[in-house]
């Protein structure tokens, strides 16, 4: 039976891994060269928010850390600046999330939405203090606005594809005793 439990927990990460993997894959494709586009949400954000308020004992911080680091090096980010918001946004909100459960989604949009909004500026508050090069201002508030709109689609998508639903109160205790 732990066996079980222990290898579904292995799944439901390597999960995670390649889905973000894929993520950042699509933010490298090309899909129209030459072309000046609007930034994009950062759907990796939003599935990590989601997975952690819906199965929060599936995705430890060490794989959400590791995940966004790779992103870091990846977009050529200060390597583990935005990995550091990310953790400690995601440990806030797993924090929290048995105090949420019971709330509405409405709530959870806007809670989650707070904490996206406060870990962008934080960011960028880290670049100016540091004197690294600022994205624009424009571009910031675009790419804040399409990933706290892409919130609700990605709890859906990871809702009907994923099968990630909020704890029940005895899915809450049996993790508990573990």
């Amino acid at each position: 039976m732990i066996d079980q439990v222990r290898n579904g927990r292995y799944t439901q990460m390597a999960l995670y891994a390649l889905l973000v993997l894929a993520m950042l894959l699509l933010r490298l494709l090309p899909l129209s060269p030459g072309a000046t586009r609007w930034p994009g949400p950062d759907l990796s954000l939003c599935l990590t928010f989601v997975w952690v308020l819906r199965r929060p004992d599936q995705i430890p911080a060490l794989l959400i850390a590791l995940a966004f680091l790779v992103e870091d090096l990846v977009l050529l980010r200060p390597i583990g600046l935005w990995a550091a918001f990310v953790v400690l946004a995601s440990e806030a909100a797993r924090l929290r999330e048995q105090r949420w459960r019971e709330q509405s989604f409405m709530v959870e949009w806007f809670r989650v939405s707070v904490l996206i909004v406060l870990m962008m500026f934080g960011y960028r508050i880290a670049l100016a203090v540091f004197f690294l090069p600022l994205p624009s201002f424009g571009q910031m508030m675009m790419q804040l606005i399409a990933t706290v709109m892409a919130y609700p689609a990605v709890a859906l998508a990871a809702h009907w594809i994923l099968g990630l639903t909020r704890l029940n109160i005895t899915e809450a205790e049996i993790m508990r005793q573990r």
